[in-house]
């Protein structure tokens, strides 16, 4: 094996869900695996570095006090620090009151805007079947006006006086000498979310459609909604996922159908192999690491936008790392874990199936950038294993990590570790809530208006089935990752460490082929784009697709309403910032896949192999249970 170091051989941890039948127990692998548990003392240590005792003897009780205290506001808050807030607030109402100009120019732009509106109120009055110009449109990404009702006298008026309202709280927050620009964001972000509350698309009195469809059902589709809204209720207390879910959308059987089997499993990950579907298949294997905040099956949905499935038609030889979903029990488990015992254990065990070949690597998300920090790792230990590196809208640079950046800072971190120490985990809904804030109108207030007011219930699909499928992740990693790789950017600045030596992207030289996508609001394609910047291999290609952070990476071919820009940089290529990339790189109608899949066939061998077997028996690599695993039903 190219790893050097000697390792303790640990048996694969056997772990069934209640729905699923017990496995034959495994015989002890002889495989190379990393062990889990460090010297004796080590926990103990690892608990006073991070400060995780939860001790209640000696100086431990005033500063567990407070931890008990600030861990039971987070669960009124939904994690969110009332201390953040009240500083951001603070610092942007002192600031706009030593603001003279500004209040004046604020006070301008009321009248102007109340003259704009009594102005348009006139025209409509005089000519009430004529459609006037409105005075003020809403944002492209805003459709809660666009019903034609709208248009109409006096909900024209009300969705008018609401878009200028909206947009003289804009001028009021932003803008303003002095304001700290973090400050400053989060004023006109959580102003935004409180308008957005208010909005009169909100309200069965005015809201035109709503009216139209009560007055048309008689009511009944507030009877339905209120039927959504208790069927929902009922469920968010089970603990229970979507409504239609689990007949639907079952995972092995509807979705993460791919045949394949696990042929290893530790403490942390499962590891799949699919099957061939073709007689010769590439030399080089391909891994995947998703992201530890979703399940895998993103990447393996239903058989017709299965990216798993597509690859292994292609002729590719695919494995699969799957996430076990933690509990409080596995607080303790940290990044490094995460790269030792998942991406380094599964790149081990792909080595040990198929010997001497080199190995081309996927991260998605998460799971990029941890692919990325122990791609440098292994850079740095002269580890040349990797072929090539794909990223799916994964960072590497967080300096522009978009509005999720907001609430980033000191406090707000040290408020969800109190969180997460108390429950030993971040739990997802907590995790969903904040995601569900940056696109609140599409994600929070339109799914109220259309399931519980209009009593129109949107048709479950298997992306959405995914999305409710959720997973926790335990507080050490989750506190690490924020500290050091969010908070402190340490990867993209040349501080991270791994074994107690930093790490730098830039010793990476295995090709690069990252993908970012229009919408995402989870890692901005300008965040993702900063590759560009960092790294130094020979060939570094950026793919932006159009959608969001899923369902731009689920583009299968023949999707509707997809296109790409793509375009290679060479080692001797001046760096291009993103709006001119953006604007030069010509646009290509349908899906990037076969871009992608022809590039990893362009970097494999010529020369085609018969498919290799599952795992490898005869060094301890035993099939175990059949794909998808056990971890993947962990809830």
């Amino acid at each position: 094996m190219p790893d050097s170091k000697q390792t303790t051989p640990v048996a694969p941890v056997q772990t069934v869900t209640p729905e699923q039948p017990t496995t034959p127990e495994i015989k002890p692998a002889p495989v190379p695996m990393r062990s889990w548990l460090g010297p004796p003392g080590q926990k103990a240590s690892v608990h006073r570095a991070y400060g995780l005792e939860r001790s209640f003897l000696g100086n431990h009780i005033p500063e567990t006090i407070n931890r008990m205290v600030s861990a039971n506001l987070a669960r009124g808050t939904g994690g969110l620090s009332p201390t953040v807030l009240a500083m951001a607030y603070l610092d942007w109402l002192m600031h706009l009151g030593l603001s003279p100009g500004k209040q004046a120019l604020l006070n301008e732009k009321a009248v102007r805007k109340m003259v704009r509106l009594a102005l348009y109120a006139f025209k409509v009055s005089q000519n009430p079947k004529i459609e006037i110009p409105p005075s003020i449109k809403p944002l492209p990404q805003d459709h809660r006006f666009d019903d034609e009702s709208w248009r109409q006298w006096p909900y024209n008026l009300i969705s008018q006086s609401f878009l200028l309202t909206q947009q003289w709280w804009h001028n009021a927050t932003t803008h303003i000498r002095g304001v700290n620009k973090q400050n400053e964001a989060i004023v006109s972000f959580v102003t935004r979310q409180i308008l957005d509350m208010f909005s009169p698309s909100n309200s069965p009195l005015t809201n035109p459609e709503i009216l139209k469809a009560t007055t048309e059902e008689g009511g009944q589709n507030l009877v339905r909604g209120w039927s959504n809204f208790m069927d929902d209720m009922e469920k968010a207390v089970a603990g229970k996922q979507l409504s239609g879910e689990s007949e639907q959308f079952v995972v092995g059987r509807d979705v993460g159908v791919t045949p394949g089997k696990v042929i290893f499993r530790n403490r942390l990950i499962e590891l799949i192999q699919y099957q061939p579907a073709t007689t010769q298949v590439y030399a080089e294997p391909v891994l995947v690491v998703p992201a530890w905040i979703m399940k895998y099956y993103i990447l393996d949905l239903s058989p017709h936008n299965s990216m798993v499935k597509y690859l292994v038609e292609k002729g590719h030889t695919v494995f699969m790392i799957s996430w076990k979903n933690p509990t409080a029990a596995d607080r303790d488990i940290g990044m490094d874990d995460y790269r030792e015992h998942g991406v380094m254990a599964a790149l081990d065990a792909v080595s040990v199936t198929l010997p001497e070949r080199k190995i081309h690597t996927v991260g998605y998300c998460l799971g990029g950038t941890l692919l990325t920090l122990t791609a440098a790792a292994m850079a740095r230990d002269g580890d040349h294993r990797l072929k090539t590196i794909t990223l799916f809208a994964a960072q590497t640079d967080f300096t522009e990590a978009g509005e999720l950046l907001l609430f980033i800072n000191e406090s707000q971190v040290s408020f969800l570790e109190d969180m997460m120490w108390d429950q030993g985990y971040l739990d997802a809904d907590q995790m969903v809530g904040a995601f569900q804030m940056l696109r609140s109108n599409d994600l929070i207030w339109s799914r109220i208006v259309h399931d519980y007011l209009l009593g129109r219930r949107q048709p479950l699909n298997d992306l959405m089935a995914w999305n409710a499928d959720q997973t926790r992740m335990p507080f050490r990693m989750h506190s690490e990752y924020l500290r050091h790789i969010f908070l402190g950017n340490e990867l993209a600045t040349g501080h991270y460490k791994v074994d107690d030596r930093t790490i730098s992207i830039t010793d990476i030289r295995a090709p690069i082929f990252t993908v970012g996508t229009e919408q995402d609001h989870v890692a901005p394609w300008r965040s993702v784009y900063k590759i560009n910047l960092l790294a130094d291999a020979d060939e570094v290609i950026f793919l932006l697709t159009s959608g969001g952070h899923n369902a731009g990476i689920v583009s299968e071919p023949g999707h509707r309403r997809r296109s790409f820009q793509v375009a290679y940089r060479g080692e001797q290529d001046r760096y291009i910032d993103p709006e001119a990339w953006q604007a030069i790189v010509p646009k290509q109608e349908g899906s990037w896949w076969p871009t992608w899949e022809a590039w990893l066939a362009k970097h494999s061998a010529a020369q085609q192999v018969s498919p290799p077997s599952m795992g490898m028996p005869e060094k301890g690599l035993y099939p175990i249970c059949e794909a998808p695993g056990t971890y993947v039903l962990q809830k």
